[in-house]
């Protein structure tokens, strides 16, 4: 069990590990919290009261006080990131003291074991804002989705985020092709197929292809054509926890595992061509996808039926209108040396994707 009396992240940020402080006398309860330490690759310091060194108790990013030793840490300074870690489900004396020390958090263990390895392991991380994670997806076959998202991606990489590319499309051929990486070490879709609860994000990102200057999730070339849900949303949930930009290219139908990636997308883009039949199906995927995704925008692509433009196709599919995005000649073909979608950093696929991100940063900072 673990129940929040208040909601404030602990001290700390993007790239700021630290070590966990463990404050308890009782043996049992520190061998269960070292245990729940090394699970989460931390490496805690412990005291059997408030640390003597000045600074030390406000400086540790997570305090895990055991229930014996409030008295002990009853007069130190208020602080975030204090839980209180007891074994008595029955004791309702547990949230007296939990106000008395000012904790963020009660827990009794064995019950709020893996709520407490989730956090050990931010705090390993040095995990702060989450990346500003954007899907793409193609309103009919064809749209320019994948392209789209890999230029997103390279414009990210371009301007100092850490980025991720993540392919969500086992039928799509495969991002890494699109970047000219077929070949490029690293772990594809079908090895994190058995991954529940927590993925570490350090060690994802170390483990995929790196392709100019992000990291690519793509699929291989194998029989594989689907993960479970379970997968998608840790190792999407891990690729969130190292901050910057996420981009996934989703593919036009919805199951479980493209709903497990929507529910963690902060904005998706509905590529669409400007042709009449394009907006009919772009309609329905618009129609699915909103189901699970509150922010879904539209971006469009020409040449023009008569009678439509980008306004004219963002009013008929009732949305808010990205841009329209700019055909870009000369993009990489399989087995090609030239420069990937976005690569030219003057191209006018880049100057929109740009635009997008300056966009989208200031947005989310905004809320």
């Amino acid at each position: 069990m673990t129940t929040t009396v208040t909601h404030d992240p602990p001290p700390g940020g993007p790239d700021r590990p630290g070590r966990p402080l463990i404050v308890t006398e009782d043996a049992v309860l520190l061998d269960d919290l070292l245990r729940l330490c090394a699970a989460a690759g931390a490496t805690p310091e412990v005291h059997h009261g408030p640390p003597e060194r000045r600074g030390d108790w406000e400086a540790a990013p997570l305090v895990l006080v055991g229930d014996d030793a409030v008295r002990r840490v009853r007069g130190t300074a208020r602080r975030r990131g204090v839980v209180l870690v007891g074994r008595d489900q029955d004791d309702s004396g547990v949230w007296r003291r939990a106000v008395e020390i000012g904790a963020d958090h009660v827990l009794v263990l064995p019950d709020g074991e893996q709520w407490l390895v989730d956090r050990i392991a931010d705090v390993a991380e040095g995990v702060g804002r989450p990346a500003l994670t954007v899907g793409v997806i193609g309103g009919r076959g064809g749209a320019g989705a994948s392209t789209l998202a890999c230029a997103l991606a390279v414009s990210a990489a371009r301007e100092g985020l850490r980025t991720l590319l993540v392919d969500a499309d086992p039928l799509g051929g495969g991002l890494d092709v699109l970047l000219g990486g077929e070949t490029a070490q690293g772990l594809r879709w079908p090895a994190f197929a058995a991954s529940r609860g927590r993925v570490g994000g350090g060690a994802l990102e170390e483990s995929l292809p790196a392709l100019h200057a992000l990291r690519v999730l793509s699929w291989d070339r194998g029989d594989c054509v689907a993960v479970p849900p379970q997968a998608v949303r840790a190792v999407l949930a891990a690729a969130r926890r190292r901050g910057g930009a996420v981009v996934v290219d989703l593919p036009r139908r919805v199951d479980e595992g493209v709903g497990e990636a929507l529910a963690q997308l902060d904005v998706g883009v509905l590529v669409v061509p400007a042709e009449l039949r394009a907006v009919a199906a772009a309609a329905r995927v618009a129609s699915a996808v909103g189901m699970v995704l509150r922010d879904l925008r539209v971006a469009v692509r020409g040449p023009y039926a008569p009678g439509l433009d980008d306004r004219e196709v963002a009013r008929l599919l009732g949305l808010p209108l990205v841009g329209e995005v700019p055909v870009e000649s000369g993009l990489r073909r399989p087995g090609e040396g030239r420069t990937p979608p976005g690569g030219a950093a003057r191209g006018p696929l880049a100057r929109f994707c740009t635009a997008f991100w300056e966009r989208a940063l200031i947005e989310a900072g905004a809320s």
